[in-house]
Protein backbone atom coordinates (compact mmCIF):
# COMPACT_ATOMS: atom_id res chain seq x y z
CA UNK A 1 0.00 0.00 0.00
CA UNK A 2 2.76 2.46 0.93
CA UNK A 3 4.68 1.45 -2.17
CA UNK A 4 1.66 2.32 -4.36
CA UNK A 5 1.25 5.74 -2.67
CA UNK A 6 4.91 6.58 -3.22
CA UNK A 7 4.67 5.56 -6.88
CA UNK A 8 1.53 7.66 -7.37
CA UNK A 9 3.11 10.68 -5.69
CA UNK A 10 6.25 10.32 -7.79
CA UNK A 11 4.19 9.97 -10.97
CA UNK A 12 2.09 13.02 -10.07
CA UNK A 13 5.25 15.06 -9.41
CA UNK A 14 6.78 14.07 -12.74
CA UNK A 15 3.53 14.88 -14.50
CA UNK A 16 3.41 18.37 -12.96
CA UNK A 17 7.04 19.03 -13.93
CA UNK A 18 6.36 17.79 -17.46
CA UNK A 19 3.34 20.06 -17.86
CA UNK A 20 5.14 23.09 -16.37
CA UNK A 21 8.15 22.92 -18.71
CA UNK A 22 6.32 24.26 -21.81
CA UNK A 23 4.76 27.04 -19.75
CA UNK A 24 8.18 28.10 -18.47
CA UNK A 25 9.64 27.98 -21.97
CA UNK A 26 6.88 30.31 -23.21
CA UNK A 27 7.85 32.98 -20.66
CA UNK A 28 9.83 36.14 -21.44
CA UNK A 29 13.07 35.67 -23.35
CA UNK A 30 15.15 37.56 -20.80
CA UNK A 31 15.08 37.44 -17.05
CA UNK A 32 17.35 38.68 -14.36
CA UNK A 33 16.98 42.45 -14.16
CA UNK A 34 19.58 43.62 -11.65
CA UNK A 35 21.85 40.60 -12.06
CA UNK A 36 25.47 40.68 -13.16
CA UNK A 37 24.91 38.27 -16.05
CA UNK A 38 21.15 38.21 -16.76
CA UNK A 39 19.52 35.67 -19.02
CA UNK A 40 19.11 38.18 -21.86
CA UNK A 41 21.09 39.07 -24.97
CA UNK A 42 23.69 41.82 -24.76
CA UNK A 43 22.37 44.52 -27.12
CA UNK A 44 25.15 47.06 -26.57
CA UNK A 45 26.58 48.85 -29.59
CA UNK A 46 29.83 49.33 -27.65
CA UNK A 47 32.56 46.88 -26.75
CA UNK A 48 33.04 48.75 -23.44
CA UNK A 49 29.60 48.08 -21.94
CA UNK A 50 26.93 45.39 -21.67
CA UNK A 51 23.34 46.55 -22.18
CA UNK A 52 20.35 44.30 -21.50
CA UNK A 53 16.74 45.10 -22.36
CA UNK A 54 13.73 43.53 -20.67
CA UNK A 55 10.12 44.16 -21.71
CA UNK A 56 7.00 43.68 -19.63
CA UNK A 57 3.51 45.19 -19.96
CA UNK A 58 4.60 47.75 -22.55
CA UNK A 59 7.49 49.00 -20.42
CA UNK A 60 11.09 48.71 -21.54
CA UNK A 61 13.68 48.16 -18.80
CA UNK A 62 17.27 48.90 -19.81
CA UNK A 63 20.20 47.79 -17.65
CA UNK A 64 23.85 48.76 -18.13
CA UNK A 65 26.68 46.58 -16.82
CA UNK A 66 30.41 47.14 -17.09
CA UNK A 67 32.71 44.53 -18.63
CA UNK A 68 33.10 42.79 -15.26
CA UNK A 69 29.34 42.31 -14.91
CA UNK A 70 28.86 45.04 -12.30
CA UNK A 71 25.44 46.65 -12.60
CA UNK A 72 26.06 50.33 -13.29
CA UNK A 73 22.44 51.48 -13.62
CA UNK A 74 18.99 50.80 -15.02
CA UNK A 75 15.92 52.71 -16.08
CA UNK A 76 12.41 52.07 -17.34
CA UNK A 77 10.98 53.74 -20.44
CA UNK A 78 7.50 53.85 -21.93
CA UNK A 79 5.85 56.34 -24.29
CA UNK A 80 8.66 58.89 -23.95
CA UNK A 81 8.60 58.75 -20.13
CA UNK A 82 11.64 57.60 -18.15
CA UNK A 83 12.13 56.38 -14.60
CA UNK A 84 15.57 55.73 -13.12
CA UNK A 85 15.61 52.50 -11.13
CA UNK A 86 17.46 52.47 -7.79
CA UNK A 87 20.10 49.91 -8.72
CA UNK A 88 23.71 49.96 -9.75
CA UNK A 89 26.83 51.93 -8.92
CA UNK A 90 25.89 54.84 -11.17
CA UNK A 91 22.15 55.00 -10.49
CA UNK A 92 22.53 58.61 -9.34
CA UNK A 93 24.39 59.48 -12.53
CA UNK A 94 21.66 58.53 -14.99
CA UNK A 95 20.31 61.53 -16.85
CA UNK A 96 16.83 61.45 -18.35
CA UNK A 97 14.71 64.23 -19.82
CA UNK A 98 12.76 64.22 -16.53
CA UNK A 99 15.57 63.78 -14.02
CA UNK A 100 19.02 65.38 -14.06
CA UNK A 101 21.92 63.36 -12.65
CA UNK A 102 23.50 64.00 -9.26
CA UNK A 103 26.99 65.20 -10.16
CA UNK A 104 29.40 66.75 -7.68
CA UNK A 105 30.23 70.41 -7.97
CA UNK A 106 33.22 71.03 -10.22
CA UNK A 107 32.79 67.80 -12.17
CA UNK A 108 32.38 68.37 -15.89
CA UNK A 109 30.79 66.11 -18.50
CA UNK A 110 33.24 65.36 -21.32
CA UNK A 111 30.51 65.36 -23.96
CA UNK A 112 32.91 65.20 -26.89
CA UNK A 113 33.82 61.67 -25.71
CA UNK A 114 30.21 60.50 -25.34
CA UNK A 115 29.47 57.14 -26.92
CA UNK A 116 26.09 55.75 -27.94
CA UNK A 117 25.91 52.35 -26.27
CA UNK A 118 22.30 51.44 -27.09
CA UNK A 119 19.61 52.62 -29.47
CA UNK A 120 16.28 51.27 -30.64
CA UNK A 121 13.17 52.82 -32.14
CA UNK A 122 12.25 54.64 -28.92
CA UNK A 123 15.31 54.91 -26.63
CA UNK A 124 18.87 56.11 -27.03
CA UNK A 125 21.49 55.62 -24.32
CA UNK A 126 24.89 57.32 -24.23
CA UNK A 127 27.82 56.83 -21.88
CA UNK A 128 29.41 60.20 -21.09
CA UNK A 129 32.73 60.25 -19.22
CA UNK A 130 33.04 62.78 -16.42
CA UNK A 131 36.15 64.74 -15.43
CA UNK A 132 36.43 62.82 -12.13
CA UNK A 133 36.81 59.49 -13.96
CA UNK A 134 33.23 58.29 -13.44
CA UNK A 135 30.57 57.87 -16.11
CA UNK A 136 27.18 59.48 -16.59
CA UNK A 137 24.52 57.73 -18.67
CA UNK A 138 22.15 59.84 -20.79
CA UNK A 139 18.83 58.17 -21.59
CA UNK A 140 16.70 60.03 -24.11
CA UNK A 141 14.09 59.35 -26.73
CA UNK A 142 15.70 58.17 -29.94
CA UNK A 143 15.89 60.81 -32.63
CA UNK A 144 13.86 60.08 -35.74
CA UNK A 145 15.84 58.24 -38.37
CA UNK A 146 14.09 59.90 -41.29
CA UNK A 147 14.40 63.66 -41.74
CA UNK A 148 11.28 65.53 -40.73
CA UNK A 149 9.28 67.18 -43.46
CA UNK A 150 9.83 70.88 -43.58
CA UNK A 151 6.86 72.99 -44.55
CA UNK A 152 7.58 75.27 -47.45
CA UNK A 153 7.21 78.95 -46.65
CA UNK A 154 3.90 80.47 -47.64
CA UNK A 155 3.82 83.88 -49.26
CA UNK A 156 0.03 84.24 -49.57
CA UNK A 157 -1.73 84.53 -46.17
CA UNK A 158 -5.08 83.54 -47.68
CA UNK A 159 -3.68 80.25 -48.99
CA UNK A 160 -1.72 79.61 -45.77
CA UNK A 161 -4.78 79.94 -43.56
CA UNK A 162 -6.49 76.61 -43.00
CA UNK A 163 -9.94 78.23 -42.85
CA UNK A 164 -12.01 78.60 -45.96
CA UNK A 165 -14.12 81.73 -46.08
Amino acid sequence: MIKTSVCRALFAGLLVIGLAAPALAAGPSGTGLGQAWPNAPDVSTSSHWHVYVFRANGIRYVQVNDLNGNVRGAFAAANGQFLVLPMGRDARRIWTPHQPPAIRRGVVALSSYAQTIYRDDAVQLKAVPLSDGSTMFMATTAPATAPAEVASPCSNPVECNGHVN
